[in-house]
């Protein structure tokens, strides 16, 4: 499963990219707005800092001007994925940004027929809310589940992205499930590598190494 960074931070993306824990970064309005930075600006860094797909978001709410929107983010770089949201505007946009070779992402999915829509449309990616889904006591996980079973019955290529994560057992079952992407902040990412038993097992090792007073070094 691919891993995406949910942020606009650049420290932060940068810290897991030299991990080689970044596939691609993912942005919407509200992450730029809390970069306190210019969209172009931010969004050019990110790029040229890592080899992966960016999102970044239309705002228009008609297929035209998300359309004249896209065009003018995919100038920003290559590797630039246009979001659009998933309504029949985004769904026109989609095709047609599509149509003309740029990487589309269509986001705030809550269906498996949305899901389908975006699939017929050309999208790159798909990208269900999990976490959302949680807050009106639905299992998102459910959601991922449903979309790829239907992605794989008729072979569509587009990539289920799965967005909204908020836990490291999100990312657990997305991978279990088959995501192809999960989208998470830094900090969900980040949490991964904890196990209780890890750092047992480490506060063991150490103690007994002390025990025989040698040092490796």
């Amino acid at each position: 499963m691919k891993f995406f960074i949910d942020t606009a931070d650049v420290d932060a993306i940068a810290e897991l990219n030299d991990l080689g824990m970044v596939d691609g970064v993912t942005t919407n309005p509200s992450l730029i707005m809390k970069s306190g930075r210019n969209i172009k600006e931010v969004t050019k860094e990110i790029c040229d800092m890592v080899d992966g797909p960016v999102s970044a978001e239309t705002v228009a709410l008609d297929a035209d001007g998300m359309i004249a929107e896209g065009r003018e983010l995919a100038k920003i770089a290559d590797n630039i994925a246009v979001k659009v949201p998933l309504t029949w505007a985004g769904l026109k946009a989609c095709k047609t940004l599509t149509d003309e070779g740029r990487m589309v992402n269509v986001t705030l999915c809550f269906s498996p027929t949305q899901a389908l829509l975006a699939a017929k449309a050309g999208a790159t990616f798909i990208s269900p809310f999990l976490g959302r889904l949680d807050d009106l006591s639905l299992n998102g996980m459910d959601l991922i589940a449903e979309i790829r079973t239907i992605y794989d019955n008729y072979a569509f290529e587009t990539q289920i992205l799965a967005a909204s994560i908020r836990s490291v057992n999100h990312m657990k079952e997305a991978a279990l499930i088959g995501a192809d992407v999960a989208t998470a902040p830094p900090g969900v990412i980040k949490a991964m590598v904890h196990h209780a038993l890890t750092d047992k097992g480490l506060e063991g090792f150490l103690k007994d190494w002390a025990s025989t007073g040698q040092t490796i070094l």
